[in-house]
Parts: structure tokens; sequence; C-alpha cells
């Protein structure tokens, strides 16, 4: 089966006071109807790399080089009409705290209806009875009343799921979420993954979903992209990365929760901070925090092994037990 979307050597820096490369050299795929989660901490470059897949950074702060296909179109390209087709259309996105991407001055219903009518070149009526449609998709009590509603009369979990409603109207083939659950309570959670897959099967769309939450990455996801200072450290089924993690930090991560943890003892936590962003990675990014770190993880990008179909692991301590695909490189910051 062939991809949906292809991401090759994905770079993005962002120009201000200083420089910040945010996403370095990261490759990731995606199959029709696939879900992979990115994951990793805040700073990552997780939400960067959603947004780079729609263009929706600055332009003239941001510098973006690399290459994006999503069903066969070639985003780098894109620009003017043929960019404001594909947004919406072929590639939609949930953010991560709908209060702020809804526009506050316009009904629910409105909003809808217009991404309906810009795409699908339909009435006015037509486009409300999709609205409608999609807010009774998504299990809004009466979908009739909140069509009227603007998003300050709604509760978090409601102004969620219209979100939803919003980016799925115009059924785009693949799908962007940027923490959607984060902002709700355990219960709303777990109501709106579960919303999210079944609408996912439904509509037959492949999803690029990111999170920190270990939890929402398991419930959610068919594989798991581990991302560290702008790039995939470690990529996997869900199995794989859950039951057979390869990489430090992967580890990390999984042995960071409360899960199995008793009461009155200290959690488990990765020692020191992400590194700065002022200057592209000449060495393993995370080689400070490691407490496997060697020396040759100091001098140069580590080399990247295949344990198995599907998977990558971007470390040394894979030498010996899996296949070389990338060896390691010296590089330059730029």
């Amino acid at each position: 089966m062939s991809a949906l979307m292809t991401i090759e050597d994905l770079s993005v820096r962002f120009h201000g006071e200083r420089t910040v490369h945010a996403v370095n050299g990261l490759d990731l795929s995606l199959k029709p109807g696939e879900v992979v989660t990115i994951l990793g901490e805040s700073g990552s470059g997780k939400s960067v790399t959603l947004k780079a897949l729609l263009k929706l950074l600055p332009p003239k702060r941001t510098d973006m080089s690399g290459k994006i296909t999503v069903d066969g179109i070639d985003v780098m390209a894109l620009s003017g009409r043929r960019l404001s087709d594909y947004r919406g259309k072929t590639v939609s996105m949930i953010f991560q705290e709908p209060m702020l991407a809804l526009d506050p001055v316009y009904t629910i219903g409105d909003q809808i209806a217009e991404a309906v009518r810009r795409h699908d070149r339909v009435s006015r009526t037509a486009a409300m009875d999709v609205a409608l449609d999609m807010l009774t998709r998504v299990r809004i009590p009466s979908p009739e009343r909140r069509l009227r509603n603007y998003p300050h009369e709604m509760s978090g979990g409601m102004r969620q799921r219209a979100m939803i409603a919003l980016a799925l109207a115009c059924r785009p083939k693949l799908l962007l979420a940027d923490e959607p659950t984060t902002a709700l309570d355990a219960t709303v959670q777990i109501q709106v993954l579960l919303l999210l897959r079944e609408l996912q099967k439904e509509f037959g769309m492949g999803i690029v979903f990111v999170t920190h939450d270990i939890g929402v990455a398991v419930e959610i996801s068919d594989r798991i992209a581990v991302m560290y200072a702008g790039n995939i450290v470690e990529e996997g089924t869900v199995s794989e990365i859950i039951k057979d993690p390869r990489h430090p930090y992967t580890k990390g991560l999984l042995a960071a929760n409360l899960h199995g943890a008793e009461r009155g003892t200290a959690l488990a936590s990765i020692p020191g901070s992400p590194p700065p962003l002022d200057t592209r990675p000449t060495s393993c990014a995370f080689a400070p925090r490691c407490e496997f770190a060697q020396e040759t993880c100091l001098e140069a990008l580590p080399p990247v092994y295949r344990p198995g179909p599907g998977r990558r692991v971007a470390c040394v301590l894979e030498q010996g037990r899996s296949e070389l695909i990338e060896p390691a490189r010296a590089t330059e910051a730029a």
C-alpha cells in the first residue's frame, strides 16, 4: 500500500533574536487509514511538524527544507489558491485549544458551514445541513440548538467536539491532531479518543496525533514515533514500543509515570533538560542526559538501526543487535 503522507529530511528553522532549530532532518510516513502518534516532551518539535504539514508557520521568520508529500501533492510547492484548497479538504487539523482556534464572533454552525461552502461549493442551507450532521456524529447533545451557540457558550468538552466536527466537515484524507485532549478531564478525554477512533474508521482517514501522554498514545495509535530535539529517535508499533523499547529516551518516558508507583517513593524521571535549540545538533542530542552515553555519542549523529520490519532506532546501543540502515555521520552546526 502506497503512503498517504511522506516526510523526508524535513528541517524547520525560526529566525528572530536568535535562530531556533525546531525540526532537524525528520523522516516519517503514514499509510491510508493508519494512526501514527508523535510522542515526546514539550519543545521536541511535535506541533511544529504538524504546522509544517499545513504550511501554517510564519513565512517571513521560517526556513523550511526537505520534502512533504500528501496524497500525491507536493506540499512545499503549494501557495495561494492551491494551498487554500489543500487546507481543510486534503488535510485538516484539530488544534490544542479550541477556544483559541474557533472564532468567538461566529456561531459554531456558521463556522462549520463556511468551511463546507468554501470547499464543496454548496448552498448555505446545504452547508448548515452538513454542520448539523457533523455535530450529530460527534455526539453533541441537542445539535440543532448548538448550531446557534457561540464557542464561549459551550463547555471545554463540547468545544473540542465542535472542533472535531469542523475539522472533519469536508472529509479530509489526513487529520492532524495537536494534543486535542490535554485540557480535558480524564472521563471526557477517553470519550474524545474513542470518538476519534470511530470517526477515523468510518471516514477512512489517516491521522497524525501529537501528545506527550503515553496513555493517550497507547489508546489511539497504530504506530508511535518518539521525537526528541526535532527528530525521531525510535519508531514502531504500539506493542513494540511498550513491550520492547530500545532507545534510552523511550525507556525514560515509559518509566516516568504513576503506574505501579508506591506511595512515599520518588517517581522516576529523566535527568537534565532538553537541549537548547539555537544550534542544529551535531551529535546525539540525548547523550548529555543518557546514562549509557559513550564517547562516540558526542562525536557524530547517532546511527540508525532497524530492529525489525517497520522499526527504527537511532542509538549506538543497537550495534550488533539490529540491522544498520544509516551509519553515524559528522555534521556541522548550521
